[in-house]
C-alpha cells in the first residue's frame, strides 16, 4: 500500500513540476513576443489607414506608404487640433473607457449604440497636412452581435467620401459580414456625406431597394440590422457630435493651417 502512495506522490510531483516549466515557458513567449505583438498592430493598424485612402497594394512597404500621412489630434466638440496629446501613441478607443477622458452617452441610436464617447480623437491627413487630398476618420458603433470599428476616408473638400472599411466586426459571414466585400465598399466611393453645404447633419445612410442619391448606398441584403448599424454609427461620427464641426471646416474653405492657428491662439489665451 505504501508503494502505491509512492507512485501516486511521484505523479503529482512530476505534473506539477511539468506546468511549472510549461507556465514558465508560455510566459517567457509571451514576454518575448510582446514587442513583435505590438508592431504586427501597429502595421496592421497602418495598412488599413493606407487602404482605406486607394493607397496600398499587397507587397507595399507600408511605412514608406505612411510618410505620406499625418496624424493630429482633433477636439471633436470644435473641431479644432490640439497638441494636448501625441498622436503617434494616443488611443481614443481606449481613451473613451477613460471618465476622465470621455463622455458619457445616451439614445442607442442616436449614438451608434456607444456608452461613452473620447473627447478628442485621432485623424490622419493624406498629402500636404494643411490642403490634404484626404481625411482619414475612425469610425465605430455596435451592429448585430458586437462592435464594428473601421476607417472611413473624405476627400479634401470635407464631403466626398473616398472609402470606407471595418477591419473588426462580429457580423454574420455571407449577410452582415459583407460589410468586408469590396464590391459592397467601392459603391461608398463619391458618395456625399451632407444634402447642402451648410448642415453638419449627415444625409448619408444605407438604403433598401437601390441607392437613388448621391447620400444614398445600397442596404446590406438579409442583413437589415447590420446596415442599420452601419447608418446609425456613419451618421454619428460624421454628424455634431462627431466629426461634423472639423469637416465643416473644409467644406466652408477654413484648411487645416487656419484651424492650428486657431487652436494655438485658443491656448495662449487660456495660458495668459
Amino acid at each position: 500500500m505504501a508503494k502505491s502512495n509512492d507512485s501516486i506522490k511521484k505523479i503529482l510531483t512530476v505534473a506539477f513540476a511539468l506546468c511549472i516549466v510549461c507556465s514558465i515557458i508560455v510566459s517567457t513567449a509571451a514576454v518575448a513576443l510582446r514587442s513583435k505583438q505590438q508592431q504586427n498592430m501597429e502595421l496592421d493598424r497602418k495598412s488599413n489607414i493606407l487602404a482605406v485612402a486607394g493607397l496600398y497594394q499587397e507587397g507595399d512597404n507600408v511605412e514608406e506608404k505612411f510618410k505620406s500621412v499625418t496624424p493630429r489630434i482633433v477636439v471633436l466638440e470644435t473641431g479644432e487640433y490640439s497638441d494636448e496629446f501625441d498622436p503617434q501613441t494616443y488611443d481614443s478607443f481606449e481613451a473613451s473607457k477613460d471618465p476622465a477622458q470621455s463622455i458619457t452617452l445616451s439614445g442607442e441610436k442616436e449614438n451608434a449604440g456607444l456608452a461613452r464617447q473620447e473627447k478628442y480623437s485621432t485623424v490622419y491627413l493624406v498629402g500636404d497636412p494643411e490642403n490634404p487630398d484626404q481625411v482619414i476618420l475612425p469610425i465605430r458603433g455596435q451592429g448585430l452581435w458586437g462592435l464594428m470599428r473601421g476607417y472611413l476616408s473624405v476627400q479634401g473638400d470635407g464631403n466626398t467620401i473616398e472609402g470606407i472599411t471595418f477591419y473588426s466586426h462580429a457580423e454574420t459571414p455571407g449577410l452582415g459580414g459583407e460589410v468586408d466585400n469590396p464590391r459592397w465598399k467601392a459603391q461608398w466611393d463619391g458618395k456625399e456625406i451632407y444634402a447642402d453645404s451648410e448642415s453638419i447633419a449627415p444625409a448619408i445612410g444605407l438604403v433598401k431597394g437601390g441607392a437613388s442619391s448621391e447620400t444614398e448606398v445600397d442596404a446590406l441584403s438579409g442583413a437589415s440590422l447590420t446596415s442599420n448599424g452601419v447608418t446609425n454609427l456613419v451618421r454619428f461620427w460624421l454628424g455634431p457630435q462627431g466629426f461634423g464641426e472639423y469637416l465643416a471646416r473644409f467644406r466652408s474653405g477654413v484648411d487645416s493651417k487656419e484651424v492650428e492657428d486657431a487652436a494655438t491662439d485658443s491656448n495662449q489665451t487660456e495660458g495668459a
